[in-house]
């Protein structure tokens, strides 16, 4: 599965990263491909390209602020969470996400 994921907390320092890293450990683990940007206090990193987005099977949104461009997302099958949840639970998440492509296709 093609994810693609926007991660983003309240301060933009430390839960934006961790909950990347943690996603991306993740989504390896369950055999899933994952591109991830950040959004924090230094700016978009890594951002999403179109391309990217239109080829994601689902896009998953671990944020706990308000992220630019959200509106490139409509139309795709999109999960939103906070960021703890991600650092906390990535695999349990990861889980999920599978669960509901399932059930959505």
């Amino acid at each position: 599965m093609k994810i693609v994921s926007v991660c983003a907390c309240t301060v933009g320092i430390a839960h934006t990263y961790i909950a990347a890293e943690k996603l991306e450990q993740a989504a390896k683990k369950h055999g899933h491909t994952i591109q991830i940007e950040t959004q924090g206090t230094i700016g978009a990193e890594n951002e999403l390209t179109e391309e990217a987005i239109n080829s994601a099977d689902i896009v998953l949104l671990a944020i706990d602020v308000k992220i630019s461009n959200k509106d490139r997302f409509e139309g795709k099958k999109t999960i939103e969470v906070p960021t703890d949840l991600a650092i906390k639970s990535p695999n349990k998440l990861m889980e999920k996400i599978e669960e509901l492509t399932k059930t959505k296709n």
